[in-house]
């Protein structure tokens, strides 16, 4: 899934599960944020005081993508959860290792992973980590059938777009084809996720088929793939309330269900940043039952939270960068962020997981 579903989705459904624009927010630009932080490596204060944080991402074309270990503290936990075939705790699928890690959705490892993040409800860091179990709840649809690793399983064949946005002037279609087929070269020598896929399961309004790496035949329909994640999100939303002590709503409108499938179907842009800006509008002019509300994502520079706390624009740190250090930095959320993503990663790859027979360093 793309920014468009990750923040502004994320904020529209906690909006309708009951959360002030603020919680929402929070939650929100953390849920995206993990496609974003690309950083890891200690930081510097001029007092000497430092902070480690850890990356939920890399580039799509990235030598850390090759790398094994990499994958597993990335991508399995962030984005491709492993789904033990759809197996509960102590049940092995009767196949190879693979099987174990491809990622399924709404799996019972996805539910151990919203049980432990809803455990996590009274930390300091609670919001935020409700954003980052969000996202990587919210990719078991998108990702499904494929896995975090480099490996054979995630190769594609006979990829066919049943609908897609509107034809481009030929020669601009022309290049893009030449460079679709040259990467997607490089992809099937290194099959990682869906990258030879594409962006095919990210895209809200598509309809495609393909031949999986195990030589299955697979029908995908991304947008009732992505209204089954939706609602399945509001059910833990609302849950989550209820274990905060407040009055969960009852039920999803029919009216904001209506729309969010309307938008799934029509905003058929490749880029999901301009998609990204429909939405934002939307929200901005209160087209949901929640009211109008003007709400902006900034990963890196000024408005971000990053910019925020540190007051740097540069999208990467040297080891020999150094920053002023404030009080205010212990509660800021780009420090709550990277403590849930450290307190997510842990416990899904030392507590979960293992529980699930799965290793994933």
């Amino acid at each position: 899934m793309q920014i468009d579903f990750h923040h502004t989705v994320t904020y529209v459904v906690a909006r309708i599960a009951g959360f002030d624009h603020q919680r929402a927010h929070t939650i929100a630009y953390a849920a995206q944020y993990v496609d974003d932080a690309t950083n890891a490596g200690a930081i510097t204060f001029k007092n000497r005081a430092m902070y480690y944080r850890i990356a939920s991402a890399h580039k799509m074309i990235d030598y850390d993508n090759f790398v094994a270990l990499a994958n597993h503290q990335v991508w399995i936990p962030f984005h491709f959860l492993p789904g033990n075939d759809g197996l509960a705790k102590g049940q092995n699928p009767d196949k190879s290792f693979i099987h174990k890690i491809i990622c399924r959705p709404d799996s019972p490892v996805a539910q151990d992973m919203l049980k432990a993040c809803l455990d996590d409800r009274d930390k300091p860091y609670a919001l935020h980590r409700l954003g980052i179990t969000l996202h990587v709840y919210a990719d078991t649809w998108a990702h499904q059938g494929f896995a975090g690793v480099n490996h054979e399983v995630n190769q594609v064949s006979k990829l066919v777009l049943e609908n897609g946005t509107k034809r481009r002037h030929h020669l601009a279609r022309k290049i893009k084809k030449f460079l679709f087929y040259r990467l997607q070269r490089l992809l099937k020598t290194f099959p990682l996720g869906h990258g030879p896929a594409m962006d095919c399961p990210d895209r809200p309004y598509l309809k495609w088929s393909y031949i999986n790496g195990l030589g299955e035949s697979v029908q995908r329909d991304n947008t009732e793939i992505f209204l089954e994640a939706v609602q399945k999100m509001f059910s833990f939303l609302r849950h989550y309330k209820e274990a905060l002590g407040e009055t969960p709503v009852e039920h999803f409108p029919s009216k904001d269900l209506e729309r969010i499938r309307h938008c799934f179907e029509n905003f058929k842009e490749d880029e999901g940043e301009v998609r990204h800006q429909k939405w934002l509008k939307l929200i901005e002019t209160g087209s949901f039952t929640f009211g109008a509300q003007k709400l902006e994502y900034v990963a890196k520079g000024k408005g971000s939270w990053k910019y925020d706390i540190l007051k740097t624009e540069k999208t990467s740190d040297s080891l020999w960068d150094r920053f002023d250090y404030s009080p205010a930095f212990l509660t800021s959320d780009w420090k709550l962020f990277h403590d849930a993503l450290q307190a997510h990663r842990f416990e899904l790859l030392h507590d979960i997981l293992p529980a699930y027979g799965i290793s994933a360093a």
